[in-house]
């Protein structure tokens, strides 16, 4: 199935960093709001599974407490599908052109969902990731950064996951989608099959100042363990 061209990314965002404070002290301050959630779970639950025929495997192996999902990412679908088939209010960090003026903005900060400021390395959404972990959620959390655009899983690991997992010592779950980079082909009227197989929880001994290196190895480990599900996605 061919796929429909994506728009070219735009990588920084000009807004000052003082524009996204906002977002960060509501996500800080309090879990995401119960009706805003719930509506746009069941909107997009029904979404996937009616139209993309979305089904899960695994989902058992996703813990209570605080919990790191990390999906590969080849869809602005994604955190949905990852959160489709578990009975737990993930967050996650989401592109800061994202946040726009609008309704969208609202139904996002609302929703629970926390800006990184694109273009630039952004310590307020490391402290508004970890405050989400110290209250005991859940959080998703890209190893890629960026969206791929075949459906392949990148050669390599962005650190920022693995400064994560070593700083707050929660377990992570790799979680392996495939089919979602061709959900943009409903423009063509075509659409693809998603599966989302949740794989078994692992954590990194806690370390409070890991150094750059300990951090690319740990998101490194944590790819891995996503390519190995995908591939068995893939044979399967």
């Amino acid at each position: 199935m061919a796929d429909v061209e994506l728009k070219p990314q735009v990588y920084k965002d000009p807004r000052p960093a003082e524009y996204f404070d906002p977002f960060h002290e509501r996500v800080r301050a309090r879990e995401p709001e119960s009706k805003v959630y719930e509506v746009v779970r069941v909107v997009t639950v029904l979404h996937a599974v009616i139209t993309f025929r979305a089904r899960g495997v695994g989902s058992e192996n996703v813990p209570n407490g605080p919990v790191i999902l990390a999906p590969n990412h080849a869809s602005f679908m994604d955190h949905f599908f990852t959160g489709a088939f578990i009975r737990r209010r993930i967050q996650f960090m989401g592109k800061s052109q994202l946040f726009q003026s609008g309704i969208s903005q609202w139904v996002f900060s609302h929703g629970g969902v926390f800006p990184v400021r694109r273009g630039y390395q952004d310590e307020e959404a490391f402290i508004t990731s970890f405050r989400i972990l110290e209250r005991g959620g859940a959080i998703v959390m890209y190893c890629e950064g960026g969206r791929s655009r075949t459906g392949r899983i990148a050669e390599q690991a962005r650190p920022g996951i693995g400064r994560l997992a070593l700083e707050s010592g929660a377990p992570v779950v790799p979680v392996a989608i495939r089919g979602s980079h061709q959900v943009r082909n409903w423009r063509r009227l075509q659409f693809p099959r998603v599966t989302v197989q949740y794989g078994e929880p692992f954590r990194f001994e806690r370390s409070p100042d890991p150094s750059r290196e300990a951090q690319q190895q740990a998101a490194d480990h944590i790819l891995e363990q996503i390519r190995v599900l995908h591939g068995q996605l893939q044979r399967e």
